[in-house]
């Protein structure tokens, strides 16, 4: 015997009340907070609780959880009901238990909110029954149109809660067919592919190359001040060099431009070079 099957079991043995018993009792709460006599109105009603519930077991939440929910819904039924209403507790209760029954499926449909608003709400549980009954009319585009009359909304509402109806919130660990591979590992990763990673490594390891061969063409002062000033990233000033090699800072200003040209050049040359090397794709 399953849970579900035991507590069924337990529950229907509980008594039904009678009205005029269940009005007493009701005074009895409400009057003097008479907690027994608020768990006899509670169990005694339980097995509406399930009856309820087990209208909803479409939406793919267990039915444990939906009964667990109407069950506090009856709890808080119970705290404000008037017995003086004249009517029974559970014709009242049946609201409480459906408003906690559909928060609790609101809440376990998506991670991204559904239902935030009352008319989304009433288009969640009612948009299918509502299709189907305007679908008798004929199908086709008039159908978003009847339904959107029917259930006093617009009709791009009844078009963004179907769309939301049909994308259930899917987990990225779980498996793809029977291969059992995860969704997640079928994803695009945030890095560029491995070939333009490569791509990127050769033409940094290349111009590496071409500096360091362009560098020496440089005499030991003018390699100085490249490095120290064009190279590094807190560059050093014409007058922090010129002390350094022991001259001006004019003089490590001609420097500079003078290693400025050689580089130029030499790179120049090596970029013609290469592109010698390079063969034209025939016409």
């Amino acid at each position: 015997m399953t849970q579900m099957e035991q507590y069924l079991s337990e529950i229907s043995r509980l008594p039904l009340l009678p009205a005029a018993e269940e009005a007493r009792l009701a005074r009895e709460f409400r009057e003097r907070g008479d907690a027994r006599a608020a768990h006899l109105l509670v169990t005694s009603n339980l097995r509406f609780v399930v009856k309820v519930a087990l209208g909803y077991r479409s939406y793919g939440v267990p039915v444990t959880d939906l009964v667990q929910e109407g069950n506090v819904g009856l709890m808080k039924a119970v705290q404000k009901f008037d017995p003086e209403l004249g009517i029974r507790l559970i014709s009242y209760a049946v609201w409480w238990i459906r408003a906690y029954i559909q928060n609790c499926i609101l809440r376990s449909w998506s991670l991204v909110k559904v239902g935030t608003t009352q008319s989304q709400r009433k288009l969640f549980f009612s948009l299918g029954r509502a299709r189907r009954e305007a679908e008798r009319g004929g199908a086709g585009v008039d159908v978003v149109q009847r339904v959107a009359r029917r259930m006093r909304v617009q009709p791009e509402d009844v078009v963004d809660m179907e769309q939301r109806l049909e994308g259930r919130d899917l987990s990225l660990d779980a498996p793809l067919g029977e291969t059992g591979t995860a969704r997640i590992d079928c994803l695009a990763g945030g890095l560029p592919p491995q070939d333009e990673e490569l791509a990127s490594a050769e033409q940094a390891r290349s111009v590496a190359l071409e500096v360091n061969e362009a560098l020496s063409h440089l005499d030991p002062r003018e390699r100085f001040i490249v490095e120290h000033r064009l190279m590094a990233e807190r560059p050093e000033t014409l007058k922090d060099l010129g002390s350094h090699l022991g001259f001006s800072r004019e003089r490590a200003r001609q420097l500079e431009l003078r290693a400025r040209q050689k580089l130029r050049h030499a790179l120049r040359s090596m970029e013609r070079e290469l592109e010698a090397e390079v063969p034209v794709p025939a016409p």
